[in-house]
């Protein structure tokens, strides 16, 4: 078998092929003699362009680029692949699973295919022609879909889900890394759940996967109440305690960040509110450019004041002496100033002198 390191250099056609040797061979086939025709021809002729060629056209770095990123592997082929393995033509590898269960395989395949099982191929011995290696800890469906996604890249989806935990450890462990993007990319689509995030996530952490991992500790703080009650998380905390404590630390810290969050938005409320009973105090008592008390001489040209909330609550005061909206709930705007009265009325200390409407 040749070695990945044994490759043919072909020549770059921009390198070692000038344009201009394309240019001096149709020069010379241009004034190759023609028996009967006089072959002195001008040394540059003034004759019509040619018509440009039909449909699109492609630059060279273009075109070379389209080659590069184009892969087309019909069914066909892994189909092909996928018969090799479950026939097992020519087989000169048995694996034998963890319920001593042979699966029959190619030596050149799977050293291809993974680095890891090329190490352990070149150390084993073969026995009549045959090696033989063993693969512990997993089931043997895990094994068979293992085998065969070095094949061809299938899996069956029912298998794919019955197994994928033990598919992301053979993956890491064989250093498959297609394979371990596709369990991760399946877990991440929907397949975690409570019952088993704890697994995921310890399994995360061994096979150096910190995006799973990260997903798997945002769904613990999410979910944490439903989680904490699963068998899973028991057997995390009799078996790692560090792992519980990290988890909890994180969930505290996400319920401050929140609770943090929620005195940030009520502060925000309470100033909104704050200036609205300001401006709406400052429109009935002093007035503001157009609308004031009637005991108030108002300038069209005044300089705004400087109350924030002022030329809102004016607006909402106009809407709610003319809104015509007499239909049991009122409208939105009319509501709003509803409240805005009613808690200027709760907080008044001067209602007798007071000159906001409904004050009292």
């Amino acid at each position: 078998m040749a070695s990945p390191d044994d490759h043919c250099s072909f020549p770059s056609l921009n390198n070692d092929l000038d344009d201009r040797f394309f240019e001096n061979v149709v020069v010379e086939a241009g004034i190759l003699p023609i028996p009967g025709v006089s072959s002195s021809l001008p040394p540059r002729m003034n004759g019509p362009q040619p018509p440009p060629l039909s449909g699109l056209t492609y630059s060279r770095k273009r075109y070379q680029k389209k080659l590069t990123n184009s892969s087309c592997v019909p069914r066909e082929t892994r189909d092909t692949w996928d018969k090799l393995f479950r026939e097992g033509c020519g087989a000169d590898l048995f694996l034998i699973t963890e319920s001593e269960e042979i699966i029959r395989a190619h030596c050149s395949v799977l050293s291809i295919a993974s680095a890891v099982l090329h190490n352990l191929l070149e150390q084993s011995r073969p026995r009549a022609g045959i090696r033989y290696l063993r693969i512990s800890g997993v089931p043997r469906g895990a094994v068979y879909a293992f085998i065969r996604f070095l094949y061809s890249s299938c899996y069956e989806e029912e298998a794919m889900k019955k197994f994928v935990l033990h598919l992301l450890v053979l993956s890491h462990s064989f250093q498959v890394s297609s394979l371990k993007r596709v369990c991760v990319e399946c877990l991440e689509q929907g397949w975690l759940t409570n019952e088993n995030v704890v697994d995921v996530l310890q399994l995360a952490r061994k096979c150096d996967s910190p995006r799973l991992s990260f997903i798997c500790v945002q769904m613990v703080v999410r979910e944490f109440k439903a989680i904490a009650s699963t068998e899973g998380w028991k057997v995390m905390k009799r078996v790692d305690p560090a792992l519980e404590q990290e988890l909890l630390e994180a969930v505290v810290e996400e319920d401050s960040r929140r609770e943090e969050k929620l005195r940030k938005m009520e502060e925000k409320v309470y100033l909104q509110l704050h200036e609205a009973l300001e401006a709406l105090l400052h429109i009935c008592k002093e007035g503001c450019r157009t609308i004031g008390p009637r005991d108030k001489m108002l300038k069209v040209n005044q300089v705004g004041c400087g109350y924030p909330a002022c030329e809102g609550v004016e607006m909402l005061v106009r809407h709610f002496f003319s809104c015509k909206t007499r239909v049991p709930g009122g409208c939105a705007q009319c509501k709003r100033m509803w409240q805005l009265l009613e808690l200027h009325s709760c907080m008044c200390f001067e209602p007798d002198s007071c000159k906001v409407p409904l004050c009292r």
